[in-house]
């Protein structure tokens, strides 16, 4: 049996660390880490993540603000309330939630946060930092699946490591992060995506998987040699007649078929996702301490 990469056991102990700093962060300097997040229009399922952050602040000792604004606002609306924040000293994090409305640019938007409140990790400042090894925040979901490797004492060093998906978000910053020269990464780094020919050539020589394509089921046993490490951060809901809710949420990795081959691999859910609202955390707490050269 493979084992089974906990991203809930780890998230909880990056938070209940995250908790006693933050406790002594105001015990001895009256200082609370700060966390605005942005949520425009009506979506569903941002509503459950930005309220998710928001209860997850309050647990940890954050100040924490949630600004909800109409599925009509303009995009000078939305920048003018960053710019905000921005010279907001009890801020140290904002978060815009995406996917924003159609008549917002979102490259504009997120292009006004402050580098030094960007704890998304998504302005080009940030972005920069990651490609050629600066300090710097890091995306969280990137930054959570590295956590995970070092928590379990999975080896990059030397490993040829395939991502699956190239998005700005988790596939070209996990790339990144896996190939810089450190003693925790120095990964040999392959980039799958929707034009790649074949993509179980690659995977079937991979010592490690990192699956972000957002395909249900899309890596099964027969794309996998033995031994392989799977990180799946896929979060997908498939129709299910058996469950009451008529759905179940699925990985972008077969993991019935994948899980006998694999050395180590994270369940979906349980996985990947705890980890990033506890880097998030984590991203913003060191964004105070920064800010005030503690």
């Amino acid at each position: 049996m493979p084992t089974i990469i906990d991203g809930k056991v780890v998230s909880q102990k990056i938070k209940e660390q995250i908790k006693i700093d933050t406790q002594k962060l105001f015990n001895e300097k009256g200082i609370k880490p700060g966390l605005a997040l942005l949520l425009v229009g009506n979506n569903s399922a941002s509503e459950i993540y930005v309220k998710m952050k928001d209860k997850t602040c309050n647990e940890l000792g954050f100040h924490s603000i949630i600004e909800r604004m109409d599925e009509d606002s303009s995009e000078e609306a939305v920048i003018n309330m960053i710019n905000k924040w921005n010279e907001d000293p009890q801020i140290h994090g904002i978060l815009v939630q995406l996917p924003l409305p159609k008549q917002i640019n979102e490259f504009r938007v997120l292009n006004t946060i402050s580098p030094n409140k960007d704890v998304d990790a998504f302005h080009p400042a940030n972005v920069g930092k990651i490609m050629i090894g600066l300090p710097g925040f890091v995306p969280c979901t990137p930054a959570g699946i590295m956590e995970l490797f070092e928590h379990y004492n999975i080896d990059l060093i030397g490993k040829h490591a395939v991502v699956i998906g190239r998005s700005n978000i988790v596939g070209k910053p996990i790339a990144n992060l896996m190939l810089q020269k450190n003693k925790n990464a120095n990964a040999t780094v392959t980039i799958c995506h929707s034009a790649t020919k074949d993509i179980s050539k690659y995977t079937k020589k991979a010592d490690i998987i990192i699956a972000a394509i957002g395909v249900p089921n899309f890596v099964n046993g027969n794309m996998v040699k033995d031994g392989v490490v799977v990180i799946d951060v896929g979060i997908n809901r498939i129709d299910d007649p058996t469950s009451t809710k008529g759905y179940k949420i699925v990985g972008d990795v077969e993991y019935d078929s994948v899980a006998p081959k694999a050395s180590a691999i994270t369940p979906v859910p349980g996985g990947v996702g705890p980890m990033t609202i506890a880097v998030l955390m984590k991203n913003t707490y060191n964004s105070a301490i920064k800010k005030y050269e503690i």
